[in-house]
């Protein structure tokens, strides 16, 4: 990888040169060849009582970098502190939580001093539970999460809709010393799995309005930053961000985007998913380098490299996006189907006692899924609608939609519910067998000793 520092037209030249060759997948697979060469391991999340806690079961936490936690039975999350010193910058990158790790990924928030998360992806992606819904469904009080097994306490004090993105904040509270802190969370919604945001003037406002509530100061602790399994959205959005704190210090000529990703990836593997979303890296970086310097006007630039996006769209659409594993390893796995549990999709205002989750796991992590080769990089999970929203077949459009994902839902919890049950029974008829089975144990020990 070329070291050579590049001047504010190189770095244009850069981008218009790999969009010329189509060249995108050549120069991804060129730093996934370099990532090959790391010799970082991932002993902790590949130990059996932490198999369980991963989302995918080829997207683990490297050992060197791992977040560990203090006050729990477990001190294993999937989450990396990913450090860029020449930006000052430090983010916690992690996988959505699992039903099962609510409590944890909160008590990680809670002792790393974070003041935001940063949430890229939707609860639900082409009819796949990307995330499980970790936070207060309602406002108030009488809606706020009581985590005993960690002992926290989480409730949302406010939420506002900002078109594409939403904010929430939170108020948690520690059990034990009745200390509590807000929390900012910023719901980006519109940001495709494997996909890129609309435009990079839509992901630059978002970022805009990030930095503008501290939350990614130094003086405070990292933000957390995830989508599914955190590493593809989630080291986009760092990725810019980084290489535009350091425009900002050291100047345009000081960057080498791809040298900057790998030094990400020596923290958390598998940064950037797909050739589009290193693509779109680049044309934020450009284009945030001119809208975040304080002498530019916003107006249009014709001349600018995000003028092409368009026609490069309407010349050549983008190659289907790889499988998950295509970023991590060499082979990617098959995906396995995964099996939901209840508390994935009922009610959750639940309080989980420490070792409510060790005596049954949930099931062996599938690796990360292959998007339909029939879909671009770009689609998203809600399609434009067709017929004209204000018309009668808008609406009824919209109610059929609606309909659909509401029966979809409630079999989904059906499954679920029926899961939750068989893993019930296994329970109930496991423990008295293990009891049973210590008693004739000790009573042989017992006889040996007596007769020796």
């Amino acid at each position: 990888m070329n070291d050579e520092k590049m001047t504010s037209h190189n770095i244009e030249a850069e981008y218009m040169d790999i969009a010329n060759r189509n060249a995108w997948p050549i120069i991804y697979q060129k730093i996934g060849q370099e990532c090959q060469s790391y010799s970082y391991t991932c002993l902790e999340a590949k130990k059996p009582q932490n198999k369980p806690l991963n989302r995918y079961r080829d997207v683990n936490p490297y050992d060197h970098s791992r977040v560990v936690l203090n006050r729990c039975e477990r001190d294993y999350i999937n989450a990396n502190l990913v450090k860029m010193e020449r930006a000052n910058r430090k983010y916690i990158l992690t996988q959505g939580p699992l039903a099962f790790t609510v409590g944890h990924f909160w008590l990680m928030v809670w002792e790393q001093n974070s003041r935001a998360i940063l949430m890229l992806n939707k609860i639900i992606e082409k009819d796949v539970i990307k995330c499980h819904w970790y936070w207060p469904r309602g406002i108030g009080e009488e809606e706020k999460f009581v985590l005993s097994d960690v002992k926290l306490t989480v409730e949302q004090l406010s939420e506002e809709d900002c078109n594409y993105y939403t904010t929430r904040v939170f108020r948690i509270s520690d059990m034990e010393s009745s200390e509590s802190r807000e929390v900012i969370q910023f719901h980006y919604t519109t940001w495709p799995d494997f996909g890129v945001p609309s435009s990079p003037v839509a992901f630059l406002q978002f970022l805009k309005k990030v930095r503008s509530s501290g939350a990614l100061e130094p003086d405070v602790g990292p933000p957390v930053v995830h989508c599914s399994a955190g590493i593809g959205r989630s080291g986009t959005f760092c990725l810019v961000d980084s290489c535009l704190v350091i425009i900002e210090k050291e100047g345009m000529e000081s960057v080498n985007i791809q040298q900057v990703l790998l030094e990400m990836r020596k923290d958390r593997m598998g940064l950037i998913q797909t050739p589009d979303q290193l693509r779109f890296s680049y044309q934020a970086i450009i284009e945030g380098a001119k809208r975040f310097d304080p002498n530019y006007e916003d107006a249009t630039m014709e001349e600018s490299v995000y003028s092409t996006v368009a026609e490069e769209a309407e010349e050549e659409a983008p190659p289907p996006p790889p499988p998950r594993a295509e970023s991590l390893t060499k082979a990617p796995a098959r995906p396995l189907p995964a099996i939901p549990t209840s508390a994935s999709l009922g009610n959750l205002n639940y309080s989980r006692s420490a070792d409510s989750s060790s005596d049954e796991g949930p099931p062996t992590p599938p690796a990360r899924d292959r998007p339909s080769p029939a879909s671009s990089a770009d689609d998203e999970d809600d399609e434009p609608v067709t017929i004209a929203e204000s018309g009668e077949g808008g609406e009824t459009l919209r109610r059929r939609r609606t309909r659909e994902l509401a029966e979809r839902v409630s079999s989904m919890k059906k499954r679920a519910r029926d899961t939750e049950r068989w893993h019930a029974l296994k329970r109930s008829l496991y423990k008295p067998l293990t009891i049973t089975f210590g008693f004739i144990l000790a009573g042989i020990v017992i006889y040996t000793y007596v007769k020796h």
